[in-house]
């Protein structure tokens, strides 16, 4: 049984969000199931049809997801059709995975779908590095504020979308782990794949995760992006297409790593 957990944001267990549609998710689960092997793909709590499991916002927390996570293991760990159990995790998956699979008994393989090696609050500043000084400094004096614990209530418009109060909680929760510490917790069999041509995720966070365990075997599949898709250019703009049109399919070498990695464990 492989167990798949999406991304970061509104992402639903298929791999979509309202207005992104490209069934990266869904097309693992198609493959697997090809090759014999059973998944499951679920929603998040407060996503998609588990949007009734969220009674508030600022309820949530990574430890929301991990234990979710957790719990999906438990339920899969009873059914007697299954003999072992792998976890797929994609992009902030990735974090969420890996720490439910650490000194799970339950838990026999894990696998790492463009995920970052460094923690969240990292990512962010990196993110923002091309922007004014005055705003950078104002964004990383908040990011290290909320890191600390504080809670910041008015925050500028232009931070929202990772410093609203209502997701602060969460936002602190994620930030306290790193990546490239909490993989080399990992003694199962473990497998790291990256894209190439990620726009969101770069090779060198998946080389920071190989290089922190080194029983970890990395593949970096050139021409793949973010969504999983064959694609032959870093262009932002021309990338969109893979994001919102499922008619692409999963690029195929993705898929072969994938199959080879769940077979021989």
């Amino acid at each position: 049984m492989v167990i798949i957990h999406q991304g970061s944001g509104p992402t639903d267990r298929n791999g979509n969000q309202d207005d992104m549609e490209n069934n990266s998710l869904k097309y693992i689960a198609d493959v697997l199931a090809i090759h014999g092997i059973a998944s499951l793909r679920y929603d998040k709590r407060g996503i998609a049809e588990s949007k009734e499991a969220m009674s508030d916002i600022s309820d949530i927390t990574f430890e929301t997801y991990i234990n979710d996570l957790k719990s999906w293991i438990n339920l899969a760990a009873k059914d007697k059709r299954f003999k072992k159990i792998i976890i797929v995790g994609h992009s902030e998956g990735s974090l969420i995975g890996m720490l439910a699979a650490i000194n799970n008994k339950k838990v026999n393989g894990y696998v790492s779908i463009a995920g970052p090696g460094r923690a969240a609050d990292e990512i962010i500043k990196d993110q923002l590095k091309a922007a004014p000084d005055a705003i950078k400094k104002n964004a990383f004096d908040m990011i290290d504020r909320v890191k600390k614990g504080d809670t910041i209530e008015n925050v500028p418009p232009i931070f929202y979308m990772f410093l609203n109060p209502s997701i602060q909680p969460y936002m602190r929760s994620w930030f306290k782990y790193n990546p490239s510490e909490e993989i080399k917790k990992i003694k199962v069999p473990l497998l790291i794949l990256q894209g190439g041509n990620d726009t969101q995720v770069g090779e060198q966070e998946a080389i920071l995760l190989s290089n922190a365990n080194k029983k970890a075997s990395l593949k970096i599949i050139k021409d793949m992006n973010h969504t999983l898709k064959q694609c032959d250019t870093m262009d932002k703009e021309a990338q969109k297409t893979f994001y919102t049109n499922p008619e692409h399919p999963l690029h195929p070498n993705l898929a072969t790593e994938l199959v080879n990695f769940v077979k021989g464990i």
